[in-house]
């Protein structure tokens, strides 16, 4: 199948005029995002969000539980739930950096659409994981291409930027990762139960976690549910509240200037020397460490664009 160049030239021209330097940045329009990178790079550890990932230049891959997911132009990345991974660089120069937007799934939307519009039902049965690789179409790339272009009309973005966006739900829904997407939405499925159990780790991730009560909260059993949240997330549901308290005790050092004992309990760990193992096999290196080396990149970035 051949990409519509036309829009990619677009998205290009959007991203590059507005992103100068690597990093990602918000736009105006809610939920839409760039990105700019200059060079390949290793995995970094992120959170990506209920999200679909488009590339206009260069290549990039997402690793969640050990597995590879590779995307470009040809190939979008969707993600259907908050999921701990690492985002590589895979393809991207200073000539020709690697460019591309991120776009917040809005759940609503979806099951608004999956009611309304006479789709036909799914036939996926089985769960499925939070995250995958669909084929870019050319009804998705012209319907972003359009988003895009509002940011040069800003007083258009109140009343089009929703229309836009929600033909870009619609046409998820019409895409290769429709199953992925429906089963989130399905509210008598396990992957919208899963959904809420990862909400309520996300606000009381401090707190001691006891699966059976999350499992019964979620009206699961524990062993059933334990069984779907690793198939969905590639992580169990202890795993995932430790990605969360260590990457939250990483900002509150980096941002708020903590110790690494004060984070430590800040985030809900009894024993500063647990804490710095784990933080250690998740990031690498131990917490001064890497925290005096991220201050270290901002320094030489902030002097670089000053």
């Amino acid at each position: 199948m051949t990409i519509n160049q036309t829009a990619l030239d677009v998205l290009i021209q959007a991203i590059g005029s507005r992103v100068h330097a690597p990093g990602d940045y918000p736009m105006p329009i809610p939920g839409l995002g760039f990105y700019r990178r200059e060079q390949p790079a290793q995995p970094v550890v992120c959170m990506v969000e209920p999200c679909i990932v488009l590339v206009a230049q260069g290549e990039k891959q997402l690793w969640v539980g050990g597995e590879g997911y590779p995307y470009d132009t040809s190939r979008f990345l969707v993600t259907s739930l908050d999921i701990p991974a690492n985002s590589e660089v895979i393809a991207a120069s200073l000539e020709q950096p690697c460019l591309g937007l991120t776009f917040k799934l809005d759940l609503r939307i979806l099951a608004e659409l999956i009611a309304q519009s006479e789709l036909p039902p799914t036939r996926e049965r089985a769960v499925l994981k939070g995250v995958g690789i669909g084929t870019v179409t050319d009804g998705m790339l012209a319907s972003f291409a359009r988003l895009v272009a509002l940011l040069d009309e800003p007083e258009a973005i109140p009343v089009l930027a929703p229309l836009i966006q929600r033909e870009i739900h619609y046409r998820l829904l019409k895409s290769d990762q429709a199953g992925r997407l429906r089963q989130i939405c399905s509210v008598d499925g396990q992957g919208y139960r899963i959904a809420r159990a990862i909400d309520w780790l996300k606000l009381n991730y401090t707190a001691a976690l006891r699966v059976e009560e999350l499992a019964a909260r979620v009206q699961m059993s524990a062993a059933t549910f334990h069984h779907h949240f690793r198939q969905l997330t590639a992580m169990s549901p202890l795993q995932y509240q430790k990605w969360l308290r260590l990457n939250e005790a990483r900002r509150l050092m980096l941002n708020e200037h903590h110790d690494v004992s004060s984070a430590a309990f800040k985030v809900g760990y009894e024993s500063p020397s647990q804490f710095s193992r784990e933080y250690g096999r998740l990031f690498g290196v131990p917490p001064k460490r890497d925290i005096a080396a991220l201050r270290g990149k901002a320094g030489v970035t902030d002097r670089a664009s000053n």
